[in-house]
């Protein structure tokens, strides 16, 4: 018997052919979906008025997770002795720690209070921009609504929020301007597809930025470009030959496990808001169908196979972009490492 969770279910657009799937308690690579768990990058005071006025900016650090298993890349043309490479994970909370304590001192210095936020606060928080393909993870979180349900508690108690609206209505403007700069002008940089990207060159998180990477313009527009590749690889992985057989055969699967669904991005358009989830065990039998099917039907090794493929073509079209990238998080390091050990003798 077919599940009765099918296709023609309530569709928030994230079923879009162009598209990944960002699913599962975690933003993907790209898409739409109503599953997101927080990512801090740039959790500044008051949330949505910052992002307002701190001008039109991609997500930091959107392609980390992608890079878990890219650490060494196309050999350095720089004169360093040590090649370019990935930044580990302990090397990426390092720099998001460094810059969330640069940032509270800036603002302190301005008068203002701001409490400094982990890189990812869902620590279980998982990306599967293709299809959910760890069994293990999905009987622990099915699609991971109880992540995006901690995610959202921890939204509702923000310190940082909280904190600004408690702020007389006089002192809220001369906040965000502290945090992010009086315009959103001063930096500029283009995305792959040439969209112009601005943001303020003024403000304690260009301070901040600055302070840790030193060349800000160059930082801003290896940064809007790397946060552009994930969504140009993705749209070439789902796109491809190979990755579309495997999606008719997980379809084949998924539908003698009692699920109809043509392929995952319709099965993340059938599920219900994370506020109003499935059962629990419903949930997790339907993720752990998807999980099982994505590696009995090749899908799951075949996604893996062109993620990194095009992203080899890709880092190698935006060479410059992604060196510059590289290079300036790895000589970040030294002056990350001596403001948290600073901060820690206090």
């Amino acid at each position: 018997m077919v599940e009765e969770l099918s296709e023609s279910g309530e569709d928030d657009g994230s079923a879009r052919p162009a598209e990944p799937i960002p699913q599962g308690g975690a933003t993907g690579a790209t898409g739409t979906d109503r599953r997101r768990c927080t990512r801090n990058g740039f959790a500044l005071l008051g949330v949505a008025a910052l992002l307002a006025t701190g001008g039109t900016i991609a997500a930091a650090g959107a392609g980390d997770n992608e890079a878990r298993d890219r650490r060494q890349v196309q050999p350095s043309r720089a004169s360093s002795a040590e090649p370019l490479r990935e930044a580990t994970e302990g090397e990426q909370d390092l720099l998001h720690s460094a810059e969330q304590l640069l940032l509270r001192d800036c603002m302190k210095d301005k008068g203002f209070v701001y409490v400094p936020v982990p890189r990812q606060p869902v620590r279980e928080a998982r990306q599967f921009p293709y299809v959910v393909d760890d069994t293990s993870w999905a009987h622990r979180h099915g699609y991971g609504s109880d992540l995006d349900r901690a995610s959202e508690k921890l939204r509702t108690n923000d310190a940082n929020e909280r904190y600004f609206q408690s702020l007389p209505q006089e002192r809220r403007g001369p906040a965000i301007v502290a945090a992010n700069g009086p315009r959103p002008d001063g930096l500029t940089a283009r995305t792959p597809d040439g969209m112009a990207i601005t943001h303020s060159a003024q403000g304690c998180e260009s301070q901040a930025q600055r302070s840790l990477y030193r060349d800000l313009p160059a930082w801003f527009q290896a940064r809007v470009t790397m946060d552009s590749l994930p969504a140009l690889r993705g749209a070439k992985v789902i796109a491809d030959s190979e990755f579309l057989s495997g999606t008719h055969r997980w379809s084949a699967c998924m539908r003698t496990a009692g699920y109809a669904f043509k392929d995952p991005a319709a099965a993340r358009a059938a599920l219900p808001p994370s506020d109003h989830p499935l059962p629990q065990a419903r949930e997790v039998a339907m993720a752990v169908a998807e999980a099982d099917c994505a590696q009995s039907s090749g899908l799951a090794a075949a996604a893996a196979r062109l993620d990194q493929k095009y992203d080899a073509e890709l880092r190698k079209q935006y060479w410059g972009e992604v060196s510059t990238w590289l290079r300036l998080r790895l000589s970040a390091l030294p002056r990350a490492r001596s403001v948290v050990a600073a901060d820690a003798h206090r």
